[in-house]
């Protein structure tokens, strides 16, 4: 295999992995699945290394020479379908390797297919944020306020992406808006309870991804990044309880 095209194959490997990891997979599958995709074009030794912020990949050809290309991870949007989608075309390529220009297509497939449309996202929202709020205790006044504190936390949060703010700010303002909305809400006699209509909003915005899957790395072994992720859900579930803390001290009733 030529030096050019084992460079583009394994930029397009990286590719998945990097895909993989913001969407939320697991460091020890992303490891795997880089591994396995490397091995299966030749690769005599692989090295990965993967936390939650960076992949490294040092790959040795049969011929002996080495390759080294790394990834920084600034951003996660949680996607089990584009992870799923990885993991298919990672099995495609261990039983049949395809050549450079063919993965790099599937690659870019998947890269650039769309997850579910704005409206499908947005009724998501409202509807999960009603059903938890009923479901703590609220009423069914509190349930519709909750959707559409959901509906506003859906705007808020496409808004802050867009404006591409840091996570923790970006947790904090959405907690903010959130809690705002609600108190308003209340304030008009829609929904009787406050909490309760925040504890349903609450529940889209806790990292219970990150933590799970933080967990999943240190008991698989990968302390580093099991404590990476567990400290980022740590700080950012602290970031919701000061977003909802900041309005409901300047709203005390």
């Amino acid at each position: 295999m030529m030096q050019s095209e084992f460079i583009r194959i394994m930029t397009a490997v990286m590719d998945v992995g990097e895909m993989m990891l913001t969407s939320g997979a697991e460091v020890n599958r992303v490891e795997d699945t880089l591994n396995r995709m490397l091995q299966a074009y030749g690769c005599v030794r692989v090295d990965v290394f993967t936390i939650t912020s960076s992949i490294v990949v040092t790959a040795r050809t049969a011929d002996g020479e080495s390759f080294t290309q790394t990834r920084r991870i600034q951003d996660y949007v949680t996607d089990m379908y584009k992870i799923e989608r990885c993991n298919a075309l990672s099995r495609k390529i261990c039983k049949s390797a395809l050549p450079a220009e063919e993965l790099q297509k599937e690659v870019e497939g998947i890269r650039k297919e769309k997850s579910y449309p704005g409206w499908v996202r947005l009724l998501a929202y409202g509807g999960i944020s009603a059903v938890f709020s009923v479901f703590f205790g609220g009423t069914f006044g509190d349930g519709a306020a909750a959707l559409l504190c959901g509906l506003l936390l859906f705007g808020a949060i496409e808004l802050c992406n867009k404006l591409k703010l840091q996570r923790i700010i970006l947790t904090i303002l959405c907690s903010a808006i959130v809690g705002l909305g609600a108190v308003l809400l209340t304030g008009i006699g829609l929904g009787n309870s406050v909490d309760k209509i925040i504890i349903g909003n609450i529940m889209l915005l806790i990292p219970g991804i990150s933590l799970t899957t933080s967990v999943r790395d240190m008991i698989s072994g990968d302390t580093i990044s099991g404590l990476l992720g567990l400290c980022e859900a740590v700080i950012r579930a602290l970031a919701i309880a000061v977003g909802f803390a900041l309005v409901l001290w300047g709203f005390p009733g």
